[in-house]
């Protein structure tokens, strides 16, 4: 079950169809009150946190629910009109695990929580990534295509664990620019399809299993 708290019924409404359409229980909040009396009930698989709220702040509420044990694992991912650095690291430092900023795409909201949900899973699944002939050991960051050895640069490492992350998953460019390159990155997004291209040509076949998704992103798939 994900619990949205988000005091906008428009916003709320939107993010509850889209999660409910890719196979999520949802429940909607508009207000701290009510979340603090349906969370005492049942404890969420992943909490939508908005910062504005009428009655209390998104950040301050993540902190009261890092400091319970019963809540203190629970995935979080804030949800805010502000888009400044310090912004979203404070959210970070408070306690959250992602940050998505308003206005954002249905496809994107998807991709973050189903990512952060099979983190939250168990970092074995991050340390050892698998995708077809693609093995990813991120303990000592080594990449093996069909049991050989890869060599990557490091942004081509850290673009491929983000697409393995998310296998199945369109990752947005400005997503993907956000996680790779940084929130300061001012760079043309042509260096994101450079580097695109030069994985695939390193992947050798498997590289065709990056799949470009028209005025989207990429996607990391097994499908042609």
């Amino acid at each position: 079950m994900i619990y949205i708290v988000e005091d906008d019924e428009n916003i709320r409404e939107i993010e509850m169809f889209a999660l409910k359409n890719a196979g999520y229980e949802v429940q909607g909040f508009e207000n701290a009150s009510s979340f603090y009396s349906r969370i005492r009930e049942k404890a969420p698989t992943l909490v939508l946190m908005d910062i504005m709220l009428p009655d209390e702040d998104g950040l301050t509420i993540v902190k009261k629910l890092r400091s319970r044990s019963e809540t203190r694992k629970v995935p979080i991912i804030m949800v805010t009109a502000k888009t400044t650095e310090l912004d979203k690291v404070k959210g970070l430092d408070t306690g959250a695990d992602d940050y998505i900023t308003k206005p954002f795409g249905v496809m994107e909201l998807i991709s973050r929580v189903k990512a952060l949900i099979r983190r939250s899973r168990g970092m074995d699944e991050e340390r050892m990534l698998r995708f077809g002939p693609i093995f990813m050991d991120d303990e000592r960051r080594a990449v093996f295509v069909s049991d050989s050895p890869c060599e990557l640069t490091y942004k081509e490492y850290e673009l491929l664990k983000l697409l393995l992350l998310n296998a199945g998953i369109v990752s947005s460019r400005d997503m993907i620019l956000d996680r790779v390159w940084g929130t300061d990155f001012e760079g043309e997004s042509r260096t994101l399809d450079m580097h695109i291209k030069t994985l695939r040509q390193k992947l050798g076949n498997a590289g065709t299993m990056i799949r470009t998704v028209r005025n989207v992103g990429y996607m990391l798939t097994g499908e042609n």
